[in-house]
């Protein structure tokens, strides 16, 4: 299902604008970063603390099966693609700018793949985004991967020290970018591209303070929906999606909630009556409402959906899955929010 958070980042990032960072508390972080040779290259054995254990490797590894399209698109944006021998978790098509990569990349499932298929890839590293692959009854416990000798790697935007919030546990701090560009940091410190990472990181924060200058929706209310017609799984007042909200100057209509994206009733939705709707546009079939058309279609034909405020007016903002989970991504979703404002802001 959707996005997590994170405890364990091992440097402090700048935020990608005051306002991103300002709202809601953050964890705290080590100041020190992975180790690194004089000339900015890992060095070997490099020992990372991740999502509450220690991730060890002794040079940097080149078969990688990544079990989530977030981490995907880091490996991929880090020019990792030559090392990838397997991908799986996919929402939304990959970024056009790393299709070709990706397609050079075997894609072990749509879903979540069986620990049999990520065995038969032969990998020696094996990542992902959200920790109930890393459960019981999911792809394999890490301890698991260890037992085969794989070392693995949890997103840290899905921890809270050693617990996993996708993996069954509670959001109790904001999420913030600064965990995520952490990430990118640990990745590219494993497989030893240093610089490709901060590259990646100067990009993303460059792109983020660009799409949030001049942007505010002045508090008016907005309400995620990530998919299920039946009982719509809405953002959560502490993850990724809140985030894009707060940037731009809106007020998340399920701020109390905890859960990243938790289930909800329609007369929860209606009684938050938010101005603006962001429909996740999903290109996968798992739950009634993934795809955009469909979503709208429901919403203006319910007889209790199209009394919304945002439903009437047509107030919706279309964002893939990715761009509202915790993921490089976040920055297409500020950009898309922003080309929306730009557009709409006079109705309002």
């Amino acid at each position: 299902m959707p996005l997590p958070r994170a405890l364990a980042v091992p440097t402090v990032v700048v935020a990608v604008v005051a306002l991103l960072t300002g709202c809601g508390a953050s964890e705290t972080v080590s100041a020190a970063a992975p180790t690194s040779g004089a000339e900015g290259k890992t060095t070997y054995p490099l020992t990372l603390e991740n999502c509450g254990r220690e991730v060890t490797v002794e040079a940097p590894p080149e078969r990688i099966v990544s079990l989530d399209q977030n981490s995907t698109e880091i490996l991929l944006s880090l020019g990792l693609a030559e090392r990838m021998v397997g991908t799986a978790s996919w929402t939304d098509p990959v970024l056009d700018s790393l299709a070709a990569d990706n397609a050079r990349v075997p894609r072990l499932s749509d879903n979540a793949p069986s620990y049999e298929v990520v065995l038969g890839a032969d990998p020696d590293f094996v990542t992902a985004s959200f920790g109930r692959h890393f459960a019981q009854g999911g792809v394999a416990t890490r301890d698991r991967f260890a037992e085969t000798g794989i070392p693995s790697y949890l997103s840290p935007t899905d921890c809270e020290g050693a617990v996993s919030i996708n993996g069954g546990g509670t959001r109790t701090i904001a999420l913030t970018e600064d965990v995520l560009y952490g990430e990118i940091r640990d990745l590219a410190a494993i497989f030893d591209v240093p610089s490709r990472g901060e590259t990646l990181i100067a990009s993303l924060q460059q792109r983020a303070a660009a799409a949030v200058d001049g942007v505010d929706f002045g508090g008016r209310t907005v309400a995620f929906w990530f998919a299920d017609t039946k009982t719509p799984y809405v953002a959560g007042g502490l993850g990724a999606a809140a985030r894009l909200a707060a940037a731009t100057g809106m007020i998340n209509a399920f701020p109390d909630r905890t859960d990243d994206w938790p289930a909800v009733g329609w007369e929860s939705v209606v009684d938050a009556d938010p101005a603006v709707l962001v429909l996740g546009d999903l290109r996968r079939d798992r739950f009634p409402g993934d795809r955009l058309a469909d979503k709208i279609a429901f919403l203006e034909s319910d007889p209790l959906t199209s009394t919304l405020t945002a439903v009437r007016e047509k107030r919706f903002i279309a964002l893939h899955g990715a761009e509202m989970n915790p993921s490089i991504r976040f920055v297409d979703g500020l950009e898309k929010i922003r080309a929306w404002w730009d557009e709409n802001r006079s109705a309002l």
